[in-house]
């Protein structure tokens, strides 16, 4: 399998960015896609850049980490963050997308592109010749078993969950109130609709959600392929399924995805004990997805336990949680930062593949990737973006962690070298630093790149 142009394996976010940027540039790329001939577990259509867990890329503050990446993806040409924009629904300071409005402008896009061939097979080795793998937590086994010996080493792997969705109309008005946190929303009233919780109704809630039944791990997720190691458990600490966090301890949640900071029950002018936030997901305005509730419960268990909060004893779910397996190489033994192979010139990796977490890493990686096998193509010098920009920093990271204990990571201010002179000590100031920084950086380098 082998052609003139580039390849793309993978129509994922990575692998979209990527075809698109090769082909803008004038390349010929055939984009590989195994859906809808072979499906995965957890994606639901055959469209392009479906997303399957949040409908959230992140918080678009300039002073997050999220937003620092985006405004870097953007600076860079970013196609995806373009479409995801132009897909965009309600959700105060975070870039949420109506998921099926941007799939299909993705996968219309690239279908219409007179430089990319969409070829719907699955990829059972990796191909021959200049190209970007981007196949993606779920990569079928056979290019599992194809990576493990491009490596020389078994995959880690991790279990990601999905949160569950319900209709707009099927939450209680009377419980459930309108707002974002400390009013950061683009309507007057508020982006999330948020259902608050007294301490007696989380503590509840806690005690059944960290008895409730679980599905058992599908035989294939416990052992993908001989070599794998499998039935320790993993989680991604970024994605921990709700169930998990409330076995910890009882505040767990109330600290994490339940916390009710920024927030005041319009009913009693107070701040809840806790507070779940359900985020819109559609452009209609009909969908909502629990924020933060990644779930492996069965599906019994979640109506049972989830209609417990209070606004959503009568939910209709339109899609239960679940859990899936999520694969990834060792990227420190394998990859440059410029997401090259280092025993394979011509072959980059992309997404989620690389231990890169979040829908803005794989977007962006895939963007990087895609230039870089630009670069190679018309034999030009390779990119490595700065330590001091986001992208540079998290691509950093991946290749040069310890291998033993590598781990996926999101975007963060953790990965960025420290800002110079004396330490800034307010933190929203300290990340505006940093994200200046970053925005400077980047344009420099464009600029000499150009030059």
């Amino acid at each position: 399998m082998s052609q003139n142009g580039v390849w793309v394996v993978g129509g994922g976010l990575a692998g979209s960015e990527a075809a698109w940027q090769i082909a803008e540039a004038g390349i010929d790329v055939t984009l590989y896609e195994m859906r809808p001939e072979v499906q995965t577990g957890a994606h639901r259509t055959a469209g392009l850049a479906e997303l399957v867990c949040s409908n959230s890329l992140g918080s678009m503050l300039p002073d997050r980490a999220s937003g620092v990446l985006l405004a870097e993806s953007r600076q860079l040409g970013s196609f995806l963050v373009r479409e995801a924009e132009a897909s965009a629904v309600p959700a105060g300071a975070a870039l949420a997308v109506d998921r099926e409005v941007f799939s299909s402008r993705v996968t219309r896009a690239l279908e219409d592109h007179p430089r990319v061939t969409l070829v719907r097979q699955e990829v059972r080795r990796i191909p021959d010749g200049e190209g970007v793998l981007a196949s993606g937590p779920l990569t079928s086994p056979a290019l599992s078993q194809a990576l493990k010996e491009l490596a020389g080493a078994d995959h880690l792997y991790f279990f990601d969950a999905l949160s569950p969705i319900v209709e707009a109309e099927s939450v209680d008005p009377a419980i459930a109130f309108r707002a974002s946190r400390y009013g950061r929303g683009e309507s007057d009233d508020g982006d999330y609709l948020n259902c608050p919780m007294t301490r007696i109704e989380y503590e509840a809630f806690v005690g059944a959600l960290a008895s409730a039944e679980r599905i058992p791990l599908r035989e294939f997720e416990e052992a993908i392929e001989s070599g794998v190691r499998a039935g320790s458990g993993m989680f991604f600490e970024g994605c921990l399924p709700v169930e998990i966090l409330a076995g910890r301890e009882t505040l767990a949640l109330a600290y994490g995805p339940l916390r009710p900071v920024g927030l005041r029950d319009p009913r009693s002018g107070q701040r809840p004990y806790a507070v779940v936030q359900l985020r819109q997901d559609n452009l209609a305005g009909s969908l909502y997805n629990l924020v933060g509730f990644q779930t492996n419960l069965t599906y019994p268990e979640q109506q049972r336990v989830f209609r417990m909060i209070p606004g959503l004893g009568s939910a209709r779910f339109v899609r239960f949680g679940q859990m899936h397996r999520n694969t990834f190489v060792n990227s420190p033994a394998l990859l440059e930062p410029t997401l090259r192979v280092r025993h394979r010139d011509g072959l980059f990796l992309a997404g989620q593949i690389t231990g890169v977490e979040g829908y803005l890493g794989n977007i962006a990686t895939g963007l990087l990737a895609g230039m870089n096998a630009v670069r190679r193509h018309r034999g030009e010098e390779l990119l490595e973006l700065p330590r001091e920009t986001m992208l540079g920093a998290l691509c950093h990271y991946i290749c040069h962690a310890e291998p033993k204990a590598f781990q996926p990571m999101k975007a963060n201010f953790g990965l960025l070298p420290p800002l110079p002179g004396p330490r800034v000590r307010d933190r929203r100031a300290r990340q505006q630093l940093y994200a200046e920084r970053s925005q400077k950086s980047l344009s420099e380098l464009l600029v000499s790149s150009t030059a």
